[in-house]
């Protein structure tokens, strides 16, 4: 019979899909869970979160952030900032977005996070298929935001930063409406790329804004107001 801090394999393949509903002790440490956000998006920065709960101040209603209203996710945000054991967000700027490519920017981002914990975790956990290179035992579940409770308090974490920042960003350039879509390139935000072209926090090396670049000449000075 397996101990409750055994990491159970399910279905077939080579990704771990382990169900842990409590953060635990795991493998002589502490249970980290990882998770991004801002991949997909149009604009600025990745950001990530890592997370270790404290299985002695329970926080009910974690889930997928994506599941949460914007109010909801800011009142979970703040209670894992009280009660959680340790959490840490970190960032890949824009710059490391366009030169790593996104996928590149994301597993420094979380190399990041990791580092910037206090405590040693004794496993991390990140959402999706994918895993950096870090100095602990590690793996990859996914859909891991709705699964496991210490990378739901991580995707809460780094989507209610990211949205703080992306409200900076809709007060510079109202016109793209970021407040609203966050980045992603909705009917809205290609229209006003269309009319205005993109500005400084767009990403640069994303298909359909190098695209407007290249038909501006090539000259990256044009078409970024701001």
């Amino acid at each position: 019979m397996p101990g409750r801090n055994a990491l159970r394999r399910e279905g077939e393949g080579d990704q771990m899909q382990i169900r842990l509903p409590e953060p635990i002790e795991a493998e002589g440490g502490l249970e980290c869970g990882v998770d991004e956000v801002g991949v997909g998006s149009a604009i600025a920065e990745v950001y990530v979160a890592a997370c270790i709960l404290d299985p002695s101040r329970r926080i009910q209603g974690l889930r997928d952030s994506k599941q949460l209203t914007p109010e909801r996710r800011k009142e979970l945000s703040e209670l894992i900032r009280e009660r959680a054991l340790d959490f840490s967000i970190a960032t890949a700027s824009l710059e490391e977005v366009d030169r790593l490519n996104v996928f590149g920017a994301t597993m420094l981002a979380m190399q990041r996070a990791v580092a910037g914990l206090k405590h040693r975790p004794g496993i991390v956990l990140v959402d999706g298929n994918r895993l950096p290179r870090l100095p602990f035992p590690a793996r990859t579940i996914v859909k891991g935001d709705a699964k496991v409770r210490s990378i739901s308090a991580a995707s809460i974490l780094a989507k209610v930063a990211r949205d703080e920042a992306i409200l900076e960003y809709d007060r510079e350039f109202p016109q793209y409406g970021f407040a609203a879509n966050k980045g992603y390139l909705t009917e809205f935000h290609l229209a006003s790329l269309r009319q205005f072209g993109p500005c400084r926090v767009h990403r640069r090396s994303y298909a359909p804004i190098k695209e407007m670049l290249g038909r501006a000449g090539g000259d990256p000075q044009l078409g970024l107001p701001g």
